[in-house]
Order: C-alpha cells, then sequence, then structure tokens
C-alpha cells in the first residue's frame, strides 16, 4: 500500500515547468462574462441588506425611481444582454463574436462606471467594489476582443 502514490523524483539540476495550455479567446470570453454575472447577481443581493432598501422596493421605489412592470421588463431586457453573451461567446462565428463582445462589453464598462460613481455611500461599500471589479471584467472583454487574434484564409479551414 506504501507504494500507490510514488514520487519519481528529478534531478535537482533541472528546471521544469507546470503544464499549460492555450486557452481559446471563446473561452475567455463566455468565463468573463459568467464572472461578471456572478458580480451583477451578488450586488443585487448584498443590497437587500441594506437598511430601508426592503421596504423601498416593497413600496415600490427603485435604485432608479418608481418600480412599474414596464420598468421591471427594462431591467430584465437589460441584463439579457451579459447572460445571452455567455453561450453567444462560445457559438457565433469569431468576425460577429468579436464586434458583439465590444459592443456589449463597452455598453456594460458604462454603465457600470456609471453606477460606481452614483454609488459611493457607506452602505454602498459593497456595490462600488463590486462595481469596479465589474469594470475590470467588462473592459477585459473589450480589450481581449479588440485583440482577438488573425489567422489566414488557409488555416482558419
Amino acid at each position: 500500500m506504501r507504494n500507490v502514490l510514488q514520487v519519481k523524483k528529478m534531478p535537482s539540476n533541472q528546471h521544469y515547468q507546470r503544464e499549460d495550455f492555450r486557452i481559446n479567446i471563446k473561452l475567455k470570453l463566455s468565463a468573463l462574462w459568467i464572472s461578471a454575472m456572478f458580480c451583477y447577481v451578488y450586488g443585487d443581493f448584498f443590497s437587500l441588506f441594506v437598511p430601508g432598501r426592503i421596504e423601498d422596493l416593497m413600496n415600490g421605489k427603485s435604485g432608479v425611481g418608481a418600480t412599474t412592470p414596464y420598468s421591471i421588463l427594462a431591467f430584465a431586457l437589460l441584463m439579457t444582454i451579459p447572460i445571452l453573451m455567455i453561450v453567444l461567446s462560445l457559438v457565433l462565428k469569431p468576425a460577429v463574436n468579436r464586434w458583439l463582445n465590444i459592443g456589449a462589453g463597452i455598453f456594460f464598462t458604462l454603465i457600470m462606471t456609471l453606477i460606481l460613481v452614483t454609488s459611493l455611500s457607506k452602505w454602498m461599500l459593497f456595490y462600488v467594489y463590486l462595481a469596479f471589479v465589474e469594470v475590470i471584467l467588462t473592459s477585459t472583454i473589450v480589450w481581449i476582443s479588440w485583440k482577438w487574434p488573425r489567422v489566414t484564409e488557409a488555416s482558419a479551414k
């Protein structure tokens, strides 16, 4: 039983690197959108712990005005974009994929920057932090998409 997990001794004069592989750009983009979505969800969840937040929601007040069926639909439509970007980043052809990620990335970077600068208060420090992380994530989406590697037509087939 002692020999089950035997480790092969390496000569001490040799330097080894850990095995790694190149991650496809589509997987990187999808993972970044997933990470951004976790920030969005946790930010909204944690906001329920801010004093007065639940009462405001129950009284029809959201962070951006009155809560109506149409404003909730607008929020749902807005949040559908990053949700869809998770899968679209994996399945779309590179040319469309690149521009869609650049556009959606810029759009959400701007939204989160606005939220970041308008949420500066003691009870919203978590929200500012998550907005900052989201800005980094969506900016990275834009950067990676902008720098999308090119291949020759022959190697693309």
